[in-house]
Parts: structure tokens; sequence; C-alpha cells
């Protein structure tokens, strides 16, 4: 049997660190532990409401939920402790990381020890009906039967709100959508083929990756580079260039964005690392001439990896050709990785630490590089 399904209005407000983050992390927890988001208001920044302290950010959504009042009130609380919210014994309001009320249950009228519906003070806090009017302007007060329109006309509340261009994402996969191209990067052995097939596989997007199983240069590289490391670098940055002007310019109607386990520039960074000064000046001009032709990542995430753990993830997956990798070939890599980073600036790039990350067997840490990568994109937008 069927459980019925309510609509429950939220109020949600932060004014305490990032604001925005706050808020975004409260609505995809919401739609995880309660139900799916069928509404979300603009965003507002008001004063804070009763007491001294900086602005809030202000927002409502509606969730379609099979819990119970009781069910919904105790999620709610415990998102608000786990996104580092603390109460105080004292009396009086306090600053928050978040707050979040139950404005409205259906047309529920509750009224226990630990929850009232409808919120007794929602008709006289503007910060509140203006964003409930975004979602819900006909949904009648089933005490006061008026509408949200109404209870905003008639508030005495007249603090100044500033609707701010910012949004809220109903779920991730919304979220990473915005991105029309996403890049990871990183050192030999560092996860970025893995990463980029888990976020393809979770947020609908299509796949580039790299094709260097099938270079014939790469394992002659590997004995003897002085002799094929030109060839090598040529054979890379040929292939990558068509691979990126054909996958990159072709959208896929049935996916949201683009994800690669690779950005075009490293075959720079690779070059100067292997190639002799003559070598490198010419393939620098080659490469400056295609380079301005492909697609630049909108967003590019370098996942970093100390070098005994890339050793070591090296080893584990058992690729012949690269056993014979030492230690100050990859340190090289790192650091030319890093230098080109700090040389674009204007580039939204992201450095993920993973180097006590296991996002292949621990699904916490994969979360936690989700979440980074999530946070990034939303105060890039």
């Amino acid at each position: 049997m069927k459980n019925n399904t309510t609509t429950v209005y939220l109020s949600i407000g932060s004014n305490l660190g990032n604001k925005l983050i706050n808020l975004q992390e409260a609505v995809f927890l919401l739609k995880e532990k309660t139900g799916a988001i069928s509404a979300i208001s603009k965003i507002y920044k008001s004063a804070a409401w009763g007491f001294e302290s900086d602005d809030f950010l202000n927002a409502c959504i509606a969730i379609n939920t099979t819990k119970t009042p009781q069910e919904v009130l105790a999620t709610v609380l415990a998102i608000e402790t786990q996104l580092g919210r603390e109460r105080s014994t004292e009396k009086g309001y306090q600053a928050r990381t978040i707050d979040i009320d139950i404005i409205y249950y259906g047309k529920e009228i509750i009224a226990t020890t630990d929850l009232i519906i409808p919120h007794p003070n929602l008709q006289k806090r503007q910060f509140v009906l203006r964003p409930l009017t975004d979602i819900a302007p006909q949904f009648y007060h089933p005490i006061f039967n008026k509408d949200s329109r109404n209870l905003l006309q008639e508030c005495k509340d007249k603090s100044t709100l500033e609707r701010i261009e910012r949004k809220i994402y109903a779920n991730r996969t919304q979220l990473f959508s915005k991105v029309q191209f996403l890049a990871i990067e990183g050192n030999i052995g560092a996860g970025k083929t893995t990463l980029a097939h888990k976020i393809s596989e979770d947020f609908n997007a299509k796949l580039v990756l790299e094709r260097f199983a099938d270079n014939p240069f790469l394992p002659k590289f590997y004995e003897d580079q002085s002799r094929y490391a030109f060839p090598l670098e040529m054979s890379f940055l040929a292939d990558r260039y068509q691979q990126y002007t054909d996958d990159t310019s072709q959208l896929d109607l049935f996916k949201t964005f683009m994800v690669s386990d690779y950005d075009i520039f490293k075959s720079l960074i690779f070059a100067k690392i292997t190639l002799q000064d003559e070598e490198f000046k010419l393939y620098r001009k080659l490469f400056d001439l295609m380079y301005k032709e492909v697609k630049k990542p909108d967003i590019y995430v370098y996942l970093y990896q100390n070098t005994a753990r890339l050793l070591a993830n090296i080893k584990k997956r058992g690729r012949d050709y690269e056993q014979e990798i030492q230690t100050d070939y990859l340190e090289k890599i790192n650091s030319g990785y890093l230098d080109f980073i700090k040389s674009y600036p204007q580039q939204n790039t992201l450095i993920i630490d993973v180097s006590d990350l296991d996002f292949v067997d621990h699904k916490s840490d994969y979360e936690l590089i989700t979440k980074k990568i999530e946070q990034f994109i939303l105060c890039s937008l």
C-alpha cells in the first residue's frame, strides 16, 4: 500500500560562514532525507530579525514527503546539527549556520509542545512571506484563510529585502549540469580516470577519456626517453587535438554536461619535462596553434597525490610499461601542473589533495570530493 505524500513548505536561512553553500547543502540533505524538492524560491538578503548580527540569506522550498510532521521535525533538527548549528540555552536569537523552519505541512493544524504548524510567526516575517510567495502565492493559511500574497501585503514587517542573483539547485545533477565542461586532471596514478567515470555515471555526463593506452610510442618511451620523447609528445598532441575537436564539439542530447579525465594543456606540461630545448620550441609553436582551437574546461579539477601514493597506485594497476617510472619524473610532472595552474589564474581551478583519500573503496571519501566540486561550482556560477 502506497504512503500518502504531503507537500511541506520550509523556510531556510543562514548568516554564518558561506551562507550560499549552507543553504545549498541544506536543500541537498532535505532531498536525501525527506523527499523530492518540488519548488525553490529566489534567494533574499535581509537584516537579522530580532537581534544584531550579520545579514541573512533566506529562501523557501517545497518538499513532497511521506514522513509525518514529527519525522520531518526530527529530520530538520538533525540536518541543522549536521551543518554546524549550535543551539544555546540563552534566551533570544543567535547567529546560525543554518535555520530550517516548517511553515506548512499540507493544510494540517498542529499544536504540540515541540511543534506548531502553521508556523506561529510566519505572517509577521517578510523574509518568510516574500520567498513563500515565489513558490506558493495562492496557498491559503488554514487558520487565517488568506493566501501568501495577502499575508505579504498585510505584513507589518517593513524591513528591506534584497533579491540576490544566485540560485539554489534542487539536486546535485542539476547543479553539475550548469557546468558545460569539467576536466579532471592529475599526475600518473592520481585516479583522474576513475573519478571521471564515477562522476559521469552519477551525474549523467558525457565521458571523454584520454586514449593513452593505444599510443605505440608510450612503452618505448619508458625504455628510452631521450629517443622517443619527441615522437611520443607529437603523437599525444595530434591525438588529443583530434579527440578534443571531435568529442567536445558534439553535445550529447541525453547528457547534461561533459567530463574528461584530461585537459589538452597537459601536452605542454609533459613536453616541457621530456623534450630538449630546441625540440620544445618547435613543439610549443605547434601547440599554440592547436590550443587556440580547442574547447577549454569551465572547471578544472586537479587531484594532488603525494609521490609515494602515486607509485603505489601505479604498481597496483600493473601496466608493464609504467613499472619503471621514477620518483623524480613524477615530481617534475607535479611541479609542471602546479606551475601551469599558477600561470593561469583566470582559469577556474580547484586543487583537491587526495593523498589520504580512497574514493574507490570508501563512499565517504568520494562524497567529500564531489562536495568540494559542488561547492566550487556553486561559487563559480
